[in-house]
């Protein structure tokens, strides 16, 4: 396996990066369209409601800063083949497994790169890859599927961190950067991509856990008397559950999340709270229920994370 990663990782590649992105929802929609528009060799796996659309009227993304659209090449399930260097991810968390079964044909080479929301993901594609395939990767990004189809950017948050998880991985993470860092948006190179990963992992499970049980903006929870003083603590036990797990936040990463946590005057919410009240399927289960499994590995008390699980379990939407 090192040695074919080796291969394709070379400095002097033969061609362009072929890239396949599972997904054309927020992330996979906007992040691909714009590197295809800087160049890259991008191919969206779609099922085929999706595939008719895009086939027929393009990808169209909708930004504060204008619209565009791109006719990115697409393909169904039954008609891939192990042609590419790289396979972004871009599901929801519940969607893992589905994903994995739809690039059985394309997944004898390459890299694997998830941008889905939690950790435990790395795990479950680890024991099926294996760790010298599996990148870890952050997108920051609110966005959402229109009724007409469209990517709509909610905000002007954008951001594509990337990071190796083995040695071998290295050159093509610095490719997959250069070519980032031609196209619209922020993006980043972490080294230590899974602290970075439990950096996200905590601020988005503050976020979602404080938004829907409050139903509310972050400004809407920074005006209540109580409000920023709850989401410092459940903040606080997010920190300790990472720390407990040896990806100890920052005091830097801290502040900066917390300034963004208790905003006031914010409309930011969490996709979570956008599904929940949308009546779809959500990731309480991956974002919130997985963060207590690791609390309860390790005797930490988390009594503000656990009302917000069983808030949303109570919701019903999802098995817990």
């Amino acid at each position: 396996m090192r040695a074919i990663l080796e291969c394709q990782n070379s400095a002097k590649r033969a061609s362009i990066m072929k890239i396949l992105i599972v997904g054309a929802g927020g992330i996979g929609g906007f992040f691909g369209a714009k590197l295809h528009q800087a160049g890259a060799d991008i191919t969206y796996l779609l099922r085929e409601g999706r595939y008719q659309h895009i086939q027929k009227q393009g990808l169209t993304v909708e930004t504060p800063k204008g619209s565009f659209t791109v006719r990115p090449h697409v393909v169904l399930a039954n008609q891939l083949e192990p042609i590419y260097d790289l396979i972004i991810l871009a599901s929801k968390a519940f969607d893992l497994e589905s994903s994995i079964s739809s690039i059985t044909k394309a997944s004898s080479k390459g890299a694997i790169l998830p941008f889905l929301n939690g950790y435990t993901h790395l795990d479950i594609l680890d024991r099926q890859f294996g760790k010298e395939r599996v990148l870890g990767g952050i997108a920051h990004i609110a966005a959402t599927i229109s009724e007409s189809g469209s990517i709509q950017q909610l905000t002007e948050l954008n951001s594509f961190t990337i990071g190796p998880r083995a040695p071998v991985q290295e050159v093509l993470s610095h490719e997959l950067f250069s070519l980032c860092k031609k196209a619209d948006f922020d993006s980043f190179y972490k080294e230590n991509i899974e602290q970075a990963l439990w950096d996200k992992w905590v601020f988005l499970a503050t976020l979602a856990g404080m938004t829907t049980i409050c139903r509310g903006s972050v400004g809407d929870i920074a005006a209540t008397p109580y409000g920023k003083d709850l989401c410092r603590q459940m903040f606080a036990e997010c920190c300790a559950i990472a720390a407990g797990q040896g990806y100890e936040i920052a005091e830097k990463t801290q502040s900066s999340s917390l300034e963004i946590l208790t905003k006031e005057g914010s409309p930011f919410t969490a996709s979570m709270l956008r599904d929940l009240l949308a009546g779809k399927k959500n990731e309480y289960q991956h974002i919130l229920g997985d963060l207590i499994g690791f609390a309860s590995n390790e005797s930490i008390d988390c009594p503000l994370l656990k009302i917000a699980h069983t808030h949303m379990a109570v919701e019903g939407k999802n098995e817990v």
